[in-house]
């Protein structure tokens, strides 16, 4: 049994965390097959969407803590381990950004610390109704400070410092008004929805997608202006993509274009 499935629905795929038993936490097992199924798909151009889902009670609920414990039997006490995990952890959750493809966390039971994290790295979310997201990693003495990045990039602040500091779950209808999430379904009809973005998703230009998402994120660390001179040197570039030509053509003669990537 593969500890990530993956399943490809014409242009849309699908990674499935399939950990159940151990609420699909990123172990070094876990983390090493996402990273593997994220770098392929840096230069697969047959997927346009992907989805990120998970088996079980639980999308993910973090760190491995036993992987963890055992790290610390090192002569070191784990520093050399726990450097090391961080490390791998942070490279995959930047990897989710760094893809031509817009990632949607399917998003179900709980998604607590370094997978509340993973729903914070993903371009887009849908929860399921009763989802609860946490930081809660200072209930136990260990302040969630990586998560905290990817967090405090996609909720305001003190609302995320809250999080942080008291350990205590939202519910997927806070998670979708302070913008943690995209939408909230019934639990029942998640899959569809997701599947329905994503297919939207990859039904557009991938040329045009991948070049929008890595100016999207680029132009958030940018002074206003520099983030204007630099989307309008993306906008020329795009503008003169044979596919873009064809794309404004066929909206001015009304009918469906034909592209060719």
């Amino acid at each position: 049994m593969a500890i990530l499935e993956r399943h490809d629905t014409g242009a849309v795929r699908r990674l499935h965390m399939n950990a159940p038993e151990r609420l699909n936490a990123l172990s070094d097992e876990m983390l090493a097959a996402l990273q593997g199924e994220f770098d392929a798909l840096r230069e697969d151009r047959t997927v346009r969407a992907v989805i990120l889902s998970g088996e079980g009670k639980a999308f993910c609920a973090g760190h491995d803590l036993k992987q963890m414990t055992a790290g610390r039997q090192a002569e070191d006490g784990g520093k050399a381990y726990f450097k090391d995990l961080f490390d791998r952890c942070a490279a995959m959750m930047t990897s989710i950004q760094s893809l031509p493809q817009p990632v949607i966390a399917e998003v179900h039971g709980i998604a607590t610390a370094a997978g509340c994290q993973l729903v914070a790295s993903c371009d887009l979310a849908v929860a399921a109704e009763g989802t609860k997201f946490g930081v809660n990693g200072v209930n136990i003495g260990l302040f969630c400070s990586t998560p905290m990045v990817a967090l405090s990039r996609n909720i305001p602040r003190k609302q995320a410092f809250e999080m942080l500091t008291t350990g205590q779950f939202i519910e997927a209808n806070r998670a979708e008004a302070l913008g943690l999430v995209n939408r909230v379904v019934p639990h029942d009809g998640l899959r569809a929805e997701t599947e329905a973005l994503a297919a939207q998703l990859a039904e557009k230009l991938g040329a045009a997608v991948k070049i929008g998402k890595e100016a999207f994120y680029a132009q958030l660390q940018m002074p206003l202006e520099q983030a204007y001179d630099y989307t309008g040197q993306v906008m020329v570039e795009n503008m003169l993509y044979r596919d873009t030509e064809e794309g404004i053509a066929a909206f001015l003669e009304k009918r469906a274009p034909e592209w060719e990537q």
